[in-house]
């Protein structure tokens, strides 16, 4: 398997964080425009300001926060398959998964918040992530 076909999952879950981002400012800056923040109120590590913004403009920045979480994971587990060689048709279907069940988490946070389709989406991104991390401890230790 080529190394640029096996990449091609974290390169999308890179493309779909700055999806997010713009999708983030998109909504951010007419938000604290209208309810009359100013930019230099999101100092604050409350977050009080935040507080004056619709749910749904701080579900996208909350969700670009968490593309920021455990995919960080996901992206050192790659790397460390990619490195070594391990790459195979299960390591690139789990992280496509993944990837899935990331995009899908973000599209309901941000498109309703239904919090328990949300942790399912979460849980099988993560179960996925596990299942990866493991052929790749086993691979690795086993060599």
């Amino acid at each position: 398997m080529s190394l640029q076909i096996f990449l091609q999952p974290v390169v999308a879950l890179i493309l779909w964080t700055l999806v997010i981002w713009c999708w983030l400012y998109a909504t951010r800056i007419p938000a604290m425009s209208k309810a009359h923040v100013h930019p230099q109120s999101a100092q604050s590590p409350r977050g009080d300001w935040r507080q004056k913004l619709p749910e749904n403009v701080n579900w996208v920045a909350d969700n670009y926060n968490h593309l920021h979480e455990q995919p960080t994971v996901f992206y050192a587990l790659m790397g460390t398959i990619a490195l070594t060689g391990l790459q195979s048709s299960a390591a690139l279907g789990l992280a496509w998964a993944y990837v899935g069940f990331r995009i899908l988490h973000s599209l309901v946070q941000i498109l309703g918040n239904r919090v328990i389709v949300r942790f399912t989406c979460f849980a099988l991104a993560s179960l996925a992530l596990i299942a990866l991390a493991i052929a790749t401890v086993l691979a690795i230790f086993s060599a």
